[in-house]
């Protein structure tokens, strides 16, 4: 059976409905959680990296131990997506990098398809506008060889690939319930900086998961194939 790593940073940010759709395509998902129990030694089939309230420019080891991680499956040809503070870990070790954005973008935000967007395999099936659970304040800086696939008003990268199964996102598709209302819990301060009481939140998201998930699901059957 092929073996889906997903590399998890907190107990709250799991694979969501990722999951199922990589279950569903004949993975087995193995979960690390990467700062408390280490890394594996390897990648496996594809390698899922999800979010977490870190910046991948703090000085921690297991940070540059998992950018090694990463480069070793982008040069094994093995596909990659990578979600919000894992978006950020791709771009870095692509030879990006990633700064502070203009403003803290928490719960649903529009953001629109690019000229790259519209060619992409993925990304050409969506709006060319549609909203998205979002939780990050930093953005993304190009790495070489790489296309924008949707910007938002205050951060031109929110989606971004290399090569042709190699994906990073800001947002997160994969989001559930009970995921919005772990980080609204576990991150009150997140929630207090955007002013936005957290059943506001759930409210105005909960509506737009089942058009997000069935994205998710079209990304990891593209990924996955």
């Amino acid at each position: 059976m092929k073996v889906a790593t997903c590399l998890q940073h907190v107990p709250f940010e799991g694979p969501g409905v990722f999951r199922h759709a990589l279950e569903t395509r004949g993975y087995m998902v193995k979960i690390t959680l990467g700062p408390s129990e280490g890394l594996p030694k390897d990648p496996g089939d594809f390698l899922l990296i999800m979010g977490g309230p870190m910046s991948v420019n703090d000085p921690d080891s297991w940070i540059a131990k998992e950018l090694q991680l990463v480069k070793r499956a982008m040069d094994n040809g093995i596909p990659i997506l990578g979600i919000c503070f894992g978006s950020q870990l791709l771009a870095k070790a692509l030879g990006g990098s990633v700064v502070s954005g203009p403003t803290f973008e928490i719960g649903m935000v529009e953001v629109t398809i690019t000229d790259e967007g519209k060619r992409d395999p993925v990304f050409s099936q969506l709006p060319s506008t549609f909203p998205v659970f979002q939780w990050h304040g930093e953005g993304i800086n190009l790495p070489p060889q790489t296309q924008s696939l949707a910007a938002s008003a205050d951060f031109p990268v929110q989606a971004f690939c290399a090569q042709d199964r190699c994906y990073g996102l800001l947002f997160h598709p994969e989001m559930e319930e009970g995921g919005i209302d772990a980080l609204c819990h576990e991150c009150p301060e997140d929630v207090q900086k955007v002013g936005i009481l957290p059943d506001r939140i759930q409210a105005q998201a909960t509506p737009h998961l089942p058009t997000l998930h069935q994205f998710a699901d079209r990304l990891i059957g593209h990924l996955a194939q």
